[in-house]
């Protein structure tokens, strides 16, 4: 996969894995959408009980993605927008630059984490990411997301393979937010999104991340119930 470098890389920002052990930390930059698809499948085929948990943190070109549940009436207009069908779940959504993307590449079984409780994390990651910049966002039950007030800020969408997860999170940090409407989000006629930047978060895909790590590893790493 080639890297388009961040205005602000995470990595210049001081940004370490942290020294017990837990998931490699890969900042990819912008990359292409597929080739990075591509990427996730290989590695949780050839993945063994010994290999380590990897976070991808990066930005696609504009694509439209369809998940496995998705009809196609959902894309109303893509126009001249890529349109790839996937095999995370979900239905339809956009990716596009100023959003961070968060790739989850986590053996479920070993993190004894269930596909709902992953999902879970993620959101409460990003909930608590909001909070730090006095941005009050929620999740809910019956839509997966995260969201301020009735507008979405927040997408996830998985697939699980050999017990292990990929594909993850997008976080609309300061982007473009009119290629939305072209399609019903995630399904869901008129929804409307809502980005970082615009509430009083941070505006540069590379801060987003460097504020979001430290939450998604707490929460990857929380003590669970047996």
């Amino acid at each position: 996969m080639s890297a388009q470098p961040w205005n602000e890389r995470v990595g210049d920002r001081g940004l370490q894995p942290p020294a017990a052990p837990g998931p490699v930390i890969r900042e990819l930059g912008r990359v292409e959408y597929e080739p990075t698809w591509r990427a996730m499948q290989r590695f949780t085929e050839e993945r063994g009980p010994a290999t380590a948990d990897e976070i991808w943190l990066l930005e696609h070109p504009p694509v439209y993605t369809l998940g496995l549940a998705a009809r196609e009436e959902h894309v109303l207009s893509a126009g001249d927008i890529a349109l790839v069908r996937t095999d995370r779940g979900g239905q339809v959504t956009y990716h596009g630059p100023g959003q961070l993307v968060v790739y989850a590449l986590i053996d479920l079984r070993r993190a004894s984490l269930g596909v709902r409780d992953l999902v879970m994390a993620l959101e409460r990651a990003v909930i608590a990411c909001a909070g730090r910049f006095g941005i009050c966002a929620r999740a809910r039950r019956e839509a997966p997301g995260v969201y301020v007030g009735e507008r979405k800020l927040a997408s996830v969408g998985l697939r699980v393979r050999r017990g292990a997860s990929y594909h993850g999170l997008a976080v609309n940090v300061n982007m473009d937010l009119a290629p939305f409407a072209r399609i019903d989000p995630c399904g869901h006629a008129g929804l409307q999104m809502t980005q970082l930047s615009d509430l009083g978060g941070p505006a540069e895909v590379g801060q987003a991340a460097h504020a979001l790590l430290p939450h998604l590893l707490a929460e990857l790493g929380a003590p669970r119930p047996m």
